[in-house]
């Protein structure tokens, strides 16, 4: 489908030894964040979500540290059952070694920002590793690296990352309304005349590397007793679920 991430600083598809040298040079987990949502007609529902695994894939790739599968889940489900579970998830994986926590939500909403801060505060409270929330393009925003909804960027990020799954003859050669609301449900600059792969690599490389360097400065941030991977080893010993 894509030729694009490579498989290699995913965690669901990585063996045990590979999890562990990875996390051992550098120990910081990139969790990324969507939902199923109307993008045009020619994006894919789960845009966002792909979206900020991608540039975090592209991160990891660059800078080091594992990337978490997906998330699906968003402010718009109840923020007093959400956020516990997500602050379960954060924990798990601070259990498991990691030490800094970076969560990437490709939902551009200040509340999506929201609720993954408010799930980090009591998993970062004791000092022992940090983490913060931003936007895939939050660091990185310039001419050259924006978001929008399923116009230029996003459509030029899924041009990029998933090429196969970008219908634009869907769009179809009249009008489009650019305003976010029906028929189209679009909003930005037409993606038929500012799309691009080239657009989309840009941006993701920009945001990846501001993401990157964001996470070699948390790391730092810690004291030196508390920067290194902390389980003894990646065994049945030293069993773990996340």
């Amino acid at each position: 489908m894509n030729s694009q991430l490579p498989s290699n600083v995913q965690m669901q598809f990585l063996r045990p030894g590979q999890l562990e040298a990875r996390t051992r040079e550098f120990p910081v987990v990139y969790v990324p964040f969507g939902l199923i949502e109307w993008h045009g007609w020619h994006l894919p529902l789960g845009n966002d979500a792909l979206k900020a695994h991608g540039i975090l894939v592209k991160c990891a790739e660059e800078f080091g540290g594992v990337v978490y599968p997906p998330v699906y889940f968003h402010a718009g489900f109840d923020r007093q059952h959400l956020v516990p579970v997500i602050t379960d998830l954060f924990q798990r994986l601070k259990k498991t070694g990691f030490r800094v926590i970076i969560g990437v939500s490709g939902h551009n909403t200040r509340e999506q920002i929201a609720m993954i801060d408010d799930a980090l505060k009591p998993v970062v409270a004791d000092g022992t590793v940090a983490g913060i929330g931003l936007w895939e393009m939050t660091l990185s925003r310039c001419a050259e690296s924006d978001s929008d909804h399923a116009a230029k960027w996003e459509t030029s990020n899924m041009m990029f990352f998933y090429p196969l799954l970008v219908g634009m003859k869907e769009l179809g050669e009249g009008p489009l309304n650019l305003d976010m609301k029906p028929p189209s449900g679009i909003g930005g600059l037409d993606p038929r005349k500012h799309a691009t792969p080239q657009v989309g690599q840009r941006n993701v490389e920009l945001a990846a590397e501001a993401i990157g360097k964001k996470a070699r400065e948390l790391l730092a941030s810690l004291s030196d007793d508390h920067r290194a991977f902390r389980l003894p080893a990646v065994s049945p010993e030293h069993w773990w679920m996340i």
